[in-house]
């Protein structure tokens, strides 16, 4: 594929459908490594690595959502000394994620340049798109994963050992029903339905994610009136999952994306509550409104070809007291 390729996101007449499918291998407790006759099976076609500390670089991008999650439950779970973090710079082209961040635009650990050298390092002729966040394992500098819900899900669950003493209980078994269920329709009608919105090719499919999506966007306004957050008093997975897409909400989904009924602002129970998670380190440290803006207006070409990235909103108020 040549290196200008510009990468299309929006196909006429078609409403968005996110491809799925990602390396489904995990990272578990009491695994051996891939190929070991002992290691577990489970009949999926995935494979089971075991826990380490230092063997694996969780590789993110402070500009994707679905990275962002992976950065706060690291923090929230203290595993930063066990797991290391390698961070690419906020656009990529075709190919790849880029380490431009780094001295010479180089991964520290790994040595690559793009993200992509750690997919083809374990499948040469890898055909999906290079995601983040990936697990990489640093001995062989080759992706273990991609599968960025399971990804936090065993940071929580498989790393237990090695939580800091007073880690979150992120998935609390008194209300894990519930929590599971509120989560599928966040990233159905939230987290993936600005997307739906934003890379709708009819109207009639841009009408229709608009409306399921300020439908959630109302239920969990009612919600967090009545509560602190999502789940209660104390934080959870729902959390991390909701707030990655509401930091970007009014800086970019809401002129971007054209999901722009009210913005962020104006729905004022949902509003505390991202100032309120915004203001625990985990959370408003994860997060970069330069390189999210950067990502958004200058990879998506077909939505905004000049590559302009507008100088507001006004971000102030994240810092505000709730």
């Amino acid at each position: 594929m040549p290196e200008d390729y510009t990468p299309t996101y929006v196909e006429q007449g078609k409403a968005f459908e996110r491809d799925t499918d990602y390396i489904p291998d995990r990272i578990t407790s009491g695994a051996r490594d891939p190929g070991d006759h002992h290691n577990k099976s489970d009949g999926s076609g995935r494979e089971y690595w075991p826990v380490e500390p230092g063997r694996y670089r969780l590789i993110v991008a402070r500009a994707c959502p679905w990275a962002n999650r992976a950065i706060i439950v690291r923090s929230l779970l203290g595993l930063e000394d066990v797991i290391s973090m390698g961070q690419c710079g906020p656009t990529h082209d075709s190919r790849s994620w880029t380490f431009d961040l780094d001295p010479g635009g180089v991964d520290p650990v790994l040595g690559y340049e793009r993200l992509q050298q750690a997919y083809f390092a374990r499948f040469p002729d890898y055909p999906k798109g290079i995601t983040v966040p990936a697990m990489v394992d640093v001995s062989t500098k080759a992706v273990v994963t991609n599968d960025f819900p399971w990804i936090t899900h065993d940071f929580f669950f498989e790393w237990r050992e090695f939580h800091r003493p007073d880690a979150p209980d992120l998935w609390p078994a008194e209300c894990r029903e519930e929590m599971e269920e509120v989560m599928r329709r966040i990233y159905t009608e939230v987290n993936n339905g600005v997307y739906r919105c934003g890379f709708a090719g009819s109207q009639e499919a841009y009408d229709d994610a608009f409306e399921r999506l300020f439908a959630a966007l109302d239920w969990l306004e009612e919600r967090l009136a009545e509560r602190r957050f999502l789940m209660g008093e104390d934080i959870t997975e729902a959390d991390v999952r909701l707030f990655t897409t509401l930091a970007r909400f009014d800086p970019v989904y809401h002129g971007h994306f054209k999901t722009n009924r009210s913005k962020l602002v104006e729905l004022p129970h949902l509003w505390r509550y991202a100032r309120e998670l915004y203001a625990i380190p985990a959370f408003g440290d994860s997060i970069d409104f330069d390189q999210i803006k950067a990502h958004y207006y200058r990879v998506h070409t077909d939505l905004n070809p000049s590559g302009i990235v507008p100088d507001g909103p006004d971000l102030s108020g994240w810092t505000t007291a709730v």
